[in-house]
């Protein structure tokens, strides 16, 4: 199965538009603020800067499995990123990843928007039959999100990823296409 280049995608609160390198500061500005940075996988990274961004972004282009949007509110401000990781076409299944940089959005149903669209894509568009995510066990606001989502917990990754140098659990959930949750 070859996969198209990512399209715009409309729910009812975003537009989530293909990612481009027009974004990159906006990337280097929500992923150096420590509020957003202590939930992502990439806390234990070093601070990104545009030409790092701009390597990973470039990596990421080359990468045909994988797609990642832009999440713009309905009036046209980004506020955040949402993707499909390691797309697998022989299994059916792909990886959910998501974050909103912008904090005065967080708890707005956003994500929660995106997400769903961003399923929507998933299950009808690319005809997989699976996404999951891995999140932080005590990211409680993510783990609601994910659950209004469709997604279930399957399990407890434990000291999965350091945050500050701690080992941190991680829960895995999944959603299936004939879930009824996501739609």
């Amino acid at each position: 199965m070859t996969f198209a280049p990512a399209s715009v995608l409309t729910g009812d609160l975003t537009r989530l538009r293909p990612r481009a390198a027009e974004h990159t500061p906006l990337f280097v500005r929500w992923y150096s603020d420590p509020d957003v940075l202590h939930w992502l996988h990439l806390s234990e990274m070093p601070l990104p800067t545009i030409e790092s961004e701009s390597a990973r972004f470039q990596a990421h282009d080359r990468d045909a499995f994988r797609r990642t949007w832009v999440i713009d509110t309905a009036d046209g401000v980004p506020i955040g990123s949402v993707g499909l990781v390691s797309i697998d076409d022989v299994h059916f299944r792909a990886e959910l990843a998501i974050s909103i940089g912008e904090k005065e959005y967080w708890g707005g149903g956003y994500g929660t928007d995106a997400i769903r669209r961003v399923l929507r894509h998933a299950f009808e568009e690319l005809e997989l039959n699976r996404v999951y995510l891995i999140t932080d066990l005590d990211n409680a606001r993510a783990i609601r999100c994910y659950e209004k989502c469709g997604f279930t917990s399957e399990g407890v990754f434990r000291g999965h990823r350091l945050r500050y140098g701690e080992p941190l659990d991680m829960v895995m959930m999944g959603v299936l296409k004939g879930d009824s949750g996501w739609r």
